[in-house]
């Protein structure tokens, strides 16, 4: 076996087990007064931190974001090129600079109470296509 097989094995295992684990949080969400999703109900209850689904799904996504850009790393390995802020990136970088651009735009968001958050979102995603393909 080849040590490129061996590599997409490793990580459709670990992408495996990132999928059993968002199932599993899901199962374990308590129901809501609706009997829905319980969105803002705690996780842990009596704990030191608010752990609600929409916190757990965010650090959860970001964990997913590392796997998949180690993957890209170790598989496609690149060169660093140089965008329009005059300094070389990598994927990584441009991942860093995306996830710090996107927590402005949020606390920005709420901060001037702009409108609905999932807007801030789509703001966001825009952010991130830019960096991606200009910096």
């Amino acid at each position: 076996m080849s040590a490129t097989r061996k590599l997409d094995l490793a990580f459709l295992g670990i992408a495996a087990l990132w999928l059993i684990f968002a199932v599993w949080l899901l199962l374990v969400t308590p129901a809501g007064p609706d009997g829905g999703i319980g969105w803002t109900q705690p996780l842990i209850r009596q704990g030191w931190m608010a752990w609600t689904l929409p916190t757990a799904l965010f650090f959860h996504v970001i964990a997913g974001l590392l796997l998949v850009f180690s993957y890209l790393g170790l598989r496609f390995p690149e060169r660093p090129r140089r965008g329009i802020l005059g300094i070389e990136t990598t994927r990584g970088d441009r991942l860093f600079i995306t996830l710090l651009g996107s927590a402005f735009i949020n606390l920005i968001w709420l901060g001037f109470t702009i409108g609905p958050q999932p807007w801030a979102l789509l703001a966001c995603l825009v952010y991130a296509a830019a960096v991606f393909r200009w910096v």
